[in-house]
């Protein structure tokens, strides 16, 4: 009994470690960082990365800001029902899929550090599930977006481009778009401003860590 409880025990210990090995050992990770996920979330996380170019021509659907509290590593991020603050370890087991970490380029260190107070100070404010921008909601890289606005002078950090839920090259709405909206009850807001994952990972304002 106390072999297997000691088991346990080691087993416990090295999880974190297991978990942190998907990001590289040369990488030490710093308040500001961005973390890229690619979310086999379904229909709708494969509409949006059919529509959205990332780093590399890789495939992104959420993004999360690391966050350093002492000696330990969490993830501000809106996700969910609400904005709030993940253990990173739990972030990364969301998806066995490889993950980028991007980090804005030195002058830009303390933007950085400012937009992780102000997107600390959004924690509990609701997921924006409809994708507007500017409707006292968020989603993940509308929180971002908003966080380095406010930490650069309430100047755009990040660039804001009309949406799109139409298949690519067609006029015609993604199914699961339709049905999507159709549930909220509004319609759907193309060509509304908005921002994605993936634009931010090509931002020339920052470096991606792990090419």
């Amino acid at each position: 009994m106390k072999v297997v409880k000691k088991l346990i025990l080691t087993l416990g210990l090295l999880a974190p470690a297991i978990l942190l090995a998907q990001i590289p050992s040369s990488i030490k990770l710093k308040t500001g960082d961005f973390i890229f996920q690619d979310l086999d979330c379904g229909p709708l996380c494969d509409a949006i990365e059919q529509v959205t170019k990332s780093y590399g021509g890789k495939h992104f659907s959420h993004i999360g800001l690391v966050s350093i509290q002492k000696d330990s590593i969490f993830i501000i991020e809106a996700i969910g029902k609400e904005v709030q603050l993940t253990p990173i370890n739990s972030f990364l087991k969301r998806t066995k899929n490889p993950m980028l970490i991007g980090r804005v380029k030195t002058k830009y260190a303390q933007v950085a550090k400012d937009a992780v107070g102000f997107a600390l100070e959004e924690k509990g404010v609701p997921y924006d599930d409809e994708f507007l921008y500017d409707n006292k909601k968020y989603y993940c890289s509308e929180l971002i977006y908003d966080a380095f606005k406010k930490a650069n002078r309430g100047k755009d950090f990040f660039i804001l481009e009309p949406m799109t839920f139409k298949k690519p090259g067609s006029d015609q709405f993604f199914p699961v778009w339709i049905e999507y909206y159709k549930k909220l009850d509004i319609e759907i807001p193309e060509a509304e401003p908005g921002i994605n994952p993936g634009g931010i990972s090509t931002s020339n304002k920052i470096t991606i860590l792990n090419p």
